[in-house]
């Protein structure tokens, strides 16, 4: 045990965040591989997602969005989850090893939640607004009332107008 110590010791300590040795994965190891074209490729995909190869489907291949051999999953929030639920992540409210959606990242607590119930029917709620907001304009338009501090016009000189008369001597004083 004691010969085993310091070649361990040593072996941690020459690692460095830069060398192949660290003991993460590179970004390559996550990102998704070619588009499966045979039952092969698609069962190879499924088990690489943790998922059941009847229940992968990957993200229809698009020339303009290539997302690979990636599974087409439902988008699912953080809040529509259960909460007394054991999760692994339960800030994330997921387990271990789960397949997420591709914008996972916009499914949290504080981001959108696509399993919400509106209170009112989005058409009611435009309806509403432009209700109001119409309403407003109209009464602005339609007032003959100005919204400004009262104000007397501004003095302007007119040629051959006396505007100020000062004493020429000093008799004119009192």
């Amino acid at each position: 045990m004691a010969l085993l110590k310091p070649s361990l010791l040593f072996s941690l300590a020459r690692r460095s965040i830069a060398s192949s040795q660290t003991l993460s994965h590179w970004n390559k190891d996550w990102k998704p591989g070619a588009y499966p074209k045979t039952e092969e490729e698609r069962i190879a995909a499924a088990k690489k997602y943790n998922l059941l190869p009847q229940e992968y489907k990957p993200i229809p291949n698009d020339a303009a969005y290539p997302a690979g051999d990636y599974p087409d999953l439902k988008p699912y929030s953080a809040d529509g989850r259960d909460p007394h639920y054991p999760w692994d992540y339960p800030e994330y409210r997921r387990n271990f090893n789960e397949a997420v959606p591709e914008e996972f990242n916009l499914y949290g607590f504080d981001r959108i939640n696509v399993e919400e119930k509106l209170r009112y029917p989005m058409w009611k709620m435009l309806l509403g607004f432009v209700c109001i907001a119409g309403g407003i304009v109209v009464l602005c338009d339609l007032s003959e009332d100005t919204f400004f501090m009262p104000a007397m016009p501004r003095h302007m000189p007119a040629p051959g107008v006396t505007y100020y008369h000062y004493p020429s001597s000093s008799s004119d004083q009192h």
